[in-house]
């Protein structure tokens, strides 16, 4: 039996088929790629992947196809070390797949297809109650099903459980504001901020007033990705603060959101003495690093190759 986790993921599993390009391909144009990748992915899985390589204890709760994908990506995840007692290989559907296109200078476009995502429900979080209770963190995203995701954190809340983040990633508009009334932490991208609350989010500035909309919904905490930006946040409405990130020159995106949550999520459970804002520069410092090489996964480091100073818990 694998020891009880500090950070759980009620999230998405899906296959990777990516390919590299000089440029993404206009609507209806065929072009020539460089290089093929099949890979592991799906928002849940990649930011469990993501904090378990920074040394954090992981639990997955997910959905696969009960396929040769499947059976490949759950002896994946356990062997990184995750509890997958909760990774359920589903009868009669395939595994969510993912179709990611990367350019050159690191722009990507993906399509994905939900598959086994499609049935995760509170069910499943109720049959793991026992890791989500007595862990510290719980993640989710929006590659599953939006109403589990309320049910899972009504369910949670009613248990007076641990502190849980919600990436609202991919962007969804006219999400349910109960979702946001129940998640102690809310982060987004420039893009999914955009879309959720009909503003522009082009600039730090402009990233303020989403902030505002989004408190308005109900938000407590509010993080807002920005990219090469770094990220601006806001805890239980107090005024918004930017947070700066390394500057690198990326070679490919796909993952990086991923690999900031799944550092602030480590960060949190294991570094109680250390502020927000210092949290949110090292998860950025992270993500950072993960674009500067290929792949997802692949592509998040391993906190033995990480500067030491990422991982004090103080702020000095």
């Amino acid at each position: 039996m694998a020891s009880q986790p500090d950070i759980v993921v009620f999230g998405s599993c899906m296959v990777d088929l990516t390919c590299y390009c000089p440029r993404l391909p206009l609507p209806g144009e065929t072009i020539h790629g460089t290089d093929f990748r099949l890979g592991n992915g799906g928002k849940g899985a990649n930011q469990c992947v993501a904090a378990t390589k920074l040394g954090g204890s992981t639990a997955l709760i997910a959905r696969l196809g009960n396929d040769s994908f499947g059976l490949k990506y759950k002896t994946h995840l356990t062997s990184m070390g995750i509890n997958t007692e909760h990774v359920t290989l589903t009868d009669d559907v395939t595994c969510g797949m993912a179709q990611i296109t990367v350019a050159e200078n690191g722009e990507n476009a993906i399509v994905i297809v939900a598959g086994a995502n499609k049935k995760l429900s509170v069910d499943d979080a109720k049959k793991a109650e026992n890791l989500l209770m007595k862990s510290k963190v719980v993640l989710f995203q929006f590659e599953t099903p939006v109403e589990s995701t309320i049910q899972t954190l009504e369910f949670i809340s009613r248990k007076g459980g641990p502190l849980t983040i919600v990436n609202g990633a991919p962007a969804l508009s006219n999400v349910n504001h109960r979702l946001f009334e129940l998640c102690d932490v809310f982060c987004v991208n420039e893009t999914e901020a955009s879309l959720m609350t009909g503003l522009p989010v082009t600039s730090i500035k402009e990233s303020y007033a989403a902030i505002e909309k989004l408190h308005s919904f109900g938000c407590k905490t509010l993080i807002i990705t920005l990219g090469g930006d770094g990220a601006v946040f806001s805890e239980n409405g107090s005024n918004p603060k930017h947070v700066t990130a390394p500057c690198v020159i990326p070679v490919d995106t796909v993952g990086a959101g991923d690999a900031f949550i799944g550092a602030l999520a480590y960060m949190i459970a294991s570094l109680p003495n250390t502020k927000l804002s210092t949290k949110i520069s090292r998860a950025c410092s992270i993500a950072s690093i993960s674009v500067m090489s290929k792949g997802t996964q692949s592509s998040f480091p391993f906190r033995k190759d990480l500067p030491s100073e990422l991982f004090v818990d103080n702020d000095s």
